[in-house]
């Protein structure tokens, strides 16, 4: 088993990877195994080079291969209200008060699609060796919260092919078709060598 950092303190994050990259004999740890990790400004202007600044500042400090994310969830009625800044838009609240803000600023929209993006940075200091993904899913802002399973926006973001949030699909369904889900399997593709 080949040990990684996850550069994130998130722990549904850390669940995800741990559970997509288990057949690769690949585990992770996070942000909470390394209390002295220096906190990295995110000041790109895209998900990519947030993820890079992420996983190459981390992987020096710890030593061991980094994959850093920055996703974040788009949503047509709020053009450029979060996409990047999704994470710095909730600004430290419970995102059970973010998502009922964002529910309340919907009423009456014309339109209510979203879509979750996911850029994957992959930086290992030994070898210098560096790979990006990028995955995404399209949705639609639901009308409440719904859910227990996920975590951040996912108990409004709307599935319309299996008619519930990301909140109320089972880790095995999330793993397969989530935005993070499509950038792990472009991540783990590149990481095998394919």
């Amino acid at each position: 088993m080949r040990t990684f950092l996850l550069a994130t303190a998130n722990e549904g994050k850390l669940r995800e990877f741990n559970h997509a990259f288990a057949p690769l004999k690949m585990r992770f740890l996070s942000l909470k195994d390394f209390p002295a990790a220096p906190q990295v400004e995110e000041t790109g202007a895209t998900y990519q080079e947030n993820a890079r600044l992420k996983a190459r500042a981390l992987a020096v400090f710890t030593g061991l291969p980094a994959v850093a994310d920055d996703s974040g969830i788009e949503i047509d009625a709020l053009p450029g209200e979060l996409g990047v800044t999704s994470a710095r838009y909730a600004a430290g609240r419970p995102y059970a008060e973010v998502n009922a803000e964002i529910l309340r600023r919907l009423e009456g929209a014309q339109t209510r699609a979203c879509r979750y993006v996911c850029a994957l940075a992959f930086f290992d200091s030994a070898t210098g060796r560096e790979e990006t993904a990028t995955g995404a899913v399209e949705g639609v802002v639901h009308d409440r919260q719904e859910g227990d399973q996920g975590f951040g926006y996912d108990p409004i973001f709307f599935v319309p092919e299996y008619g519930k949030t990301m909140a109320q699909l089972p880790l095995e369904i999330k793993n397969r078709v989530s935005h993070r889900a499509r950038a792990i399997e472009q991540l783990m593709a590149l990481l095998e060598g394919r």
